[in-house]
């Protein structure tokens, strides 16, 4: 069924060149790709956000528990968890490929910065088995300097209110 609150997205009046930002988003899954954790939570600003929903079309993360809600410091602890040898959770290390697309530019919130909406597919593989994600990335999107940084990053997975055992790899 469709969900009849939201607004048919509309063609931009004006082109925006989305080469940036899809830089961006490729150069964020590759890092996650290729295990630079210390690398990925750079990307992060000091105030930062990274929520995954437990319900299709959760509003808030306040409003009933989330699969993942990490301020900046539980992304640092999620990043020295994954980057201990000994994370009993990964051993042995999975491993992962990303795909990222469908990059638009979402309309102005209000709010500092842009919001990049995208769709991607994750898949894991781990022991011999082999798990597939998808769904759809919101980056707000920040400049600090010259760099573009991550302000919150929101993942409505596809299957968020299936059951999903040990979820430890960054979406």
């Amino acid at each position: 069924m469709l969900d009849k609150t939201r607004k048919t997205p509309r063609l931009p009046s004006t082109a925006i060149d989305l080469r940036p930002y899809e830089t961006f988003l490729i150069h964020e899954a590759r890092l996650l790709d290729e295990g630079y954790f210390d690398d990925w939570l750079a990307l992060f600003t000091e105030d930062a956000r990274y929520w995954v929903p437990i319900q299709p079309n959760q509003a808030d993360p306040f409003e009933t528990v989330s699969l993942m809600y990490d301020d900046r410091r539980l992304l640092e602890t999620r990043v020295r968890r994954l980057s201990d040898p000994r994370i009993y959770s990964q051993e042995p290390r999975s491993r992962t490929s990303r795909t990222v697309t469908n990059v638009t530019v979402e309309p102005d919130a209000g709010e500092p910065g842009v919001t990049v909406r995208s769709k991607f597919v994750l898949v894991e593989y781990r022991r011999e088995d082999q798990r597939l994600f998808a769904g759809t990335y919101f980056h707000r999107l920040v400049g600090e300097g010259d760099a573009m940084r991550i302000a919150m990053k929101k993942v409505e997975l596809v299957n968020c209110d299936a059951p999903l055992d040990g979820l430890v790899v960054p979406f």
